[in-house]
């Protein structure tokens, strides 16, 4: 059975649409902002999903909070979307991943509760305008989209490239881990998430 699905969302602010195949294939993008485009290509790849995102939105004339909120919210969507009933699904997925001298953990839980805790704030710089904060908006929108909990922890880093990036491949494992078919039952004492 085909784990797709196909998302959009339409604001004055943005103009976001998100096709996601949970068991692979290619990454395309199309998003107006090229560190953000750079970490959905991180996503996709470490988290060897079928990833299509086409994003437009206001970033020229506020910054790119709007865009990337409402890209997690989309992508949110489609992952719970795709996933179904959940049947088989591992559930969980947690992974560390080191990047120079950036060291990230972030652990998942696809319970169909919506949780995010994120301690990565307060590094330096921005990576084209893209800060940690707009990192967490995204993620704020995938978790209360998805119906996940979320933790987020940086153990080490400097600057914000490095971090996103980090904390956007750790994600990106976790989800691949949490959305493996490795049942058949939906992995809860409920019977639903």
């Amino acid at each position: 059975m085909a784990r797709f699905a196909e998302q959009s969302r339409t604001t004055r602010e943005t103009d976001v649409r998100v096709a996601i195949d949970l068991d692979g294939g290619e990454v395309r993008l199309n998003v107006a902002h090229g560190f953000l485009s750079h970490m959905l290509d991180a996503l996709g790849r470490h988290g060897r999903l079928g990833l299509d995102v086409e994003a437009q939105g206001d970033q020229d004339v506020v910054d790119v909070h709007h865009l990337a909120e409402d890209v997690g919210i989309v992508l949110g969507d489609a992952v719970r979307a795709a996933l179904g009933d959940a049947a088989g699904i591992e559930r969980y997925g947690d992974a560390f991943v080191p990047m120079d001298e950036t060291l990230a953990h972030v652990t998942l839980d696809l319970s169909g509760r919506a949780f995010l805790a994120f301690d990565a704030d307060g590094f330096e710089g921005d990576a084209h305008g893209f800060r940690v904060h707009h990192l967490r908006e995204l993620l704020r929108g995938f978790v209360n989209h998805a119906g996940a909990t979320l933790h987020v922890r940086v153990l080490a880093g400097r600057e914000t490239h490095h971090v996103a990036e980090a904390v956007t491949k750790a994600f990106a494992r976790a989800l691949r881990d949490a959305v493996r078919i490795t049942g058949e039952d939906v992995p809860s004492t409920k019977g639903v998430l």
